[in-house]
């Protein structure tokens, strides 16, 4: 039976990332994925908001997605575009581009990394005891892992198989969203709404022009329209999506050659629990919803984020178990809050003059600036905030990407998270914070900065005079050369000091 220290079901982005994270921690990860290869059927995602494009470059990769994307203020709620041009990060944008190009570069830099992907089969079960799981597959084989996460989607195998309930709304409206190509050219591109819901045409193809969406005059067609009833669970047909565009359209538009037709509803679920023993879910399998503040994706990229560096850790035997309950601790409340974004986005959908009242309430309030950046940056990523206690704003808030000075020469605070390891900023006297015990842990780097420190939402924050930095960029002590709880942070969050080293005191 082949062995792995963990194995991923699923290579969408949620289960690429993760896999990308556990092996820049020298973890011996590989996914198993139903596809053949990284094509992707269908419209997916349509971009990144800043804070993912602020996880990715902090591993040093944005760069590979801005080179093929198209910078767009695309943060947006009920209608409302909302601009964080002037937010405080190096990314006050979303990036346009589609779910095919962003696994594609995904899985260019887990096959750097040299990730095992088992291709053309999938999770079909397994069994899992104290110090492992038996790991089925639809082949015949067996994995054997130390631990399994299911990133395999809202239908996810493994999440049923862990008997993790997974409740939520049933739907109320469903679309169909395809590719095809049209033999007429509407008379309009993009969103049209009625009193049926929401719909939308657009070439696949299109380029950001001051702000302004321009389609391509040629190639195939995004469709997105809204069915007059609940339901049916068939696959969809070329007739179905051509049915439906006559109901909206009063015609067709002579629809044929479609590339991909699916079906997707408002139903908005949570799993109960992330986690069960040794199996653990993230993404789509943990948390499904409509596409509306285009937020899923995302939402996974950090999940994924949040759990590598942890389950790392437990692989090496550095820190306890409960390190693994934090996972489901801090990003089920996040997917919580991004499911009552969307379902408020689904009921502002509709066309009756009472709920268009209620969105053009909410667009004027929106168009305030208190407002606009205390929900921008709710929608963006760019607020997340971890319970980790009282003390400076900046505690389980994400690190801000400063400018630094080392006696080594300028350095971005990001650039320091490159190869996924904790570390202890220390703007204070140099060599005034000793973590002797946690150095083959946790790195230690004396720098400058002479800035402001800003957050989103929040503004201007004092100037700490060390913070310690988890791997996935959000700030898990700040103090000063007293040092007052870092001793228990560092055995928190990175496990107990070297024995063969002295204690650190406080």
């Amino acid at each position: 039976m082949t062995q792995h220290a963990v194995v991923i079901s699923g290579a969408g982005p949620t289960g690429l990332v993760l896999a990308a994270e556990l092996a820049l921690a020298d973890i011996d990860v590989a996914i198993v994925e139903r596809r053949p290869d990284q094509e992707l059927a269908g419209s997916r995602a349509g971009g990144l908001h800043s804070r993912t494009i602020e996880v990715l470059d902090q591993r040093g990769i944005a760069d590979r997605f801005l080179a093929q994307g198209q910078i767009v203020q695309a943060v947006g709620f009920a209608g409302v575009r909302l601009d964080i041009s002037d937010f405080p990060t190096r990314h006050p944008y979303s990036l346009g581009l589609r779910q095919n190009h962003i696994e594609r570069i995904l899985a260019g830099w887990v096959d750097d990394l040299k990730v095992p992907i088992y291709r053309g089969m999938e999770v079909t079960g397994f069994a899992q005891d104290d110090t492992g799981v038996d790991v089925e597959l639809s082949d015949g084989r067996s994995l054997r892992a130390h631990y399994l996460v299911g990133c395999d989607g809202g239908r996810s195998v493994v999440r049923k198989a862990a008997g993790i309930a997974f409740p939520g709304s049933d739907p109320t409206i469903s679309n169909l969203i395809a590719v095809a190509e049209l033999a007429e050219t509407p008379p309009q591109w993009g969103v049209h709404r009625d009193a049926l819901g929401t719909h939308a045409l657009g070439r696949v193809e299109y380029e950001i022009r001051n702000g302004e969406i321009i389609y391509a005059d040629h190639g195939p067609v995004g469709i997105l329209v809204t069915e007059a009833h609940v339901g049916q669970t068939a696959q969809p047909t070329l007739s179905d999506l051509s049915a439906a565009l006559i109901t909206v359209y009063g015609t067709d538009y002579g629809i044929h050659s479609p590339s991909s037709i699916s079906r997707f509803t408002d139903a908005a679920r949570q799993a109960a629990c992330y986690r069960n023993g040794r199996v653990l879910i993230a993404g789509d399998a943990a948390h499904v919803h409509p596409p509306d503040t285009g937020q899923g994706l995302q939402t996974g990229v950090q999940d994924a984020v949040n759990l590598g560096w942890k389950l790392a850790q437990m692989v090496k035997g550095t820190s306890p178990e409960s390190l693994l309950d934090t996972y489901h601790a801090e990003r089920h409340p996040v997917g919580t809050r991004v499911l009552r974004h969307t379902m408020a986005s689904i009921i502002l959908r509709r066309e009756d003059e009472r709920t268009k009242a209620l969105r053009e309430t909410i667009a004027e309030l929106l168009g305030m600036d208190e407002p606009r950046r205390r929900f921008a940056a709710d929608m963006s990523g760019l607020d997340i905030s971890y319970d980790l206690g009282d003390g400076h704003p900046l505690l389980g808030r994400r690190m801000p990407d400063l400018d630094l000075v080392t006696a080594n020469g300028p350095l971005r605070a990001f650039a320091l998270l490159r190869d996924a390891r904790p570390v202890l900023l220390n703007l204070g006297a140099p060599g005034g914070i000793d973590i002797a015990p946690w150095a083959d842990r946790v790195r230690s780097i004396d720098a400058t900065y002479a800035g402001q420190w800003e957050l989103p939402a929040l503004g201007a924050v004092a100037a700490p005079r060390a913070v310690l930095i988890r791997p996935d960029g959000y700030v898990a002590w700040v103090g000063d050369e007293a040092r007052l709880g870092l001793a228990d942070a560092l055995t928190l969050w990175f496990g107990p000091p070297a024995t063969s080293q002295r204690a650190l005191t406080v």
